[in-house]
């Protein structure tokens, strides 16, 4: 584990209140990004016969969701990028762009034409903005849980490491809760038509928001303490692939195994419920966000008791609950009971918080810091391929 000695030094020295602070701020940017990634998923109901009329119903949501899976081609790219800026420019500077630049490409999905104004220029602008979203994507929650984890005081990192996923998880709570509002308030047929829209809007004063309570972030303090090694690592990607290679192939199959897991908890089971089993579209919104608000809202002390009997037990527990409670959580659902339902969303999303809380800290702790940003997002390259399923 790298995040150690100097780094140890470094943090030993901080006011909790600053580790709060600096937590909470780059965390409202991963959930501002996480709010607009997954809106995309969220609404594909919606979005696919605005932007693939003519096809049947199965058809225009498998577009849309090939859709959404387009930003999986942007994000290695904007991985490197970031990860190079994050390494030698800052991590506050690759914070600032990639949060705006991800709630630039949301809102400009909400104002797009549909299909039947613009043809194949919709499904084309789509796709490109998509893309856009992938690329900032790319290095933003890295980053964020980068800058987290180096600013955080010794024997307390995955507690406010566990910020970030806590975050994540809040980020598609919001953007499950907006879309349920917006669609009780305007009803399903309005939403259909324009009321997808407002949800995509909303990212603009989100964005300001954001970019408002980052601009005031101090720099970590161990990228600011590690300056000989920023100046010999101005390629950090030549290093992570030469000098690091087993931490990066054990942060890829960590980070595959937690995406596919979370996913199946979370976005496949919303669009599972309504779309295959035939729940009502606002209930299931609601309940995944309640369930998704409160698995937030533990992450932060799971991964205290990851502070306290290490990360390997913490992370395995979560894994191995997957295994027995997601499979249970389908089968419940298929009854048609929303009581019954509830509760094992409830219960399925236990595994979510383990691993959640747990993975973040510890892949922060696999590279050293003058090519964290970059090891991170490098690692992680695939894992929102997973989503796209």
């Amino acid at each position: 584990m790298f995040l150690s000695g100097r780094d140890q030094k470094v943090n030993s020295s901080l006011d909790e209140r600053i580790a709060w602070r600096r937590a909470l701020a780059a965390g409202l940017g991963t959930m501002v990004e996480y709010y607009d990634f997954q809106l995309f998923g969220i609404m594909s109901v919606f979005l696919g016969p605005v932007f693939f009329p003519g096809s049947g119903r199965e058809t225009a949501l498998l577009s849309t969701l090939a859709v959404f899976g387009g930003a999986f081609l942007a994000r290695p790219i904007g991985g490197y990028i970031f990860g190079l800026i994050g390494d030698t420019r800052g991590r506050r500077v690759a914070l600032l762009i990639t949060v705006f630049g991800m709630g630039v490409a949301s809102a400009a999905t909400g104002l797009l034409p549909s299909a039947n104004q613009a043809g194949l220029a919709a499904p084309v602008l789509l796709l490109l903005l998509r893309l856009a979203q992938g690329f900032f994507a790319g290095g933003e929650v890295t980053g964020a849980a980068t800058y987290i984890s180096e600013s955080a005081p010794p024997g307390r990192r995955a507690f406010f490491g566990a910020f970030n996923p806590a975050a994540a998880v809040f980020g598609l709570t919001l953007a499950t809760g907006i879309s349920a509002i917006v669609e009780a308030s305007i009803g399903s047929e309005a939403m259909a038509h324009w009321g997808w829209r407002l949800p995509f809007l909303l990212s603009v004063p989100l964005i300001i928001v954001c970019l408002w309570v980052r601009n005031a972030l101090q720099e970590s303090p161990g990228f600011k303490h590690d300056t000989v090694h920023l100046k010999s690592a101005r390629q950090p990607i030549l290093v992570v692939l030469s000098e690091f290679k087993k931490p990066l192939l054990l942060l890829v199959v960590l980070a595959f195994a937690q995406n596919v897991a979370a996913y199946m908890s979370l976005l496949f089971l919303s669009i599972q419920l309504t779309h295959s089993l035939g729940y009502n579209g606002v209930e299931v919104s609601r309940l995944i966000a309640v369930a998704s608000f409160v698995a937030g809202m533990a992450m932060p002390w799971v991964g205290a008791l990851s502070d306290r009997l290490g990360r390997r037990p913490v992370l395995g527990m979560g894994f191995l609950g997957y295994v027995f409670l997601a499979p249970l959580t389908l089968y419940v659902a298929e009854f048609g009971h929303m009581s019954w339902t509830a509760l094992a969303v409830f219960v399925g999303c236990i595994p979510l918080v383990f691993v959640q809380a747990t993975a973040y800290p510890l892949y922060t702790e696999l590279f050293p810091t003058h090519v964290r940003y970059t090891g991170m997002s490098l690692g992680r390259v695939d894992k929102r391929s997973i989503r796209s399923s």
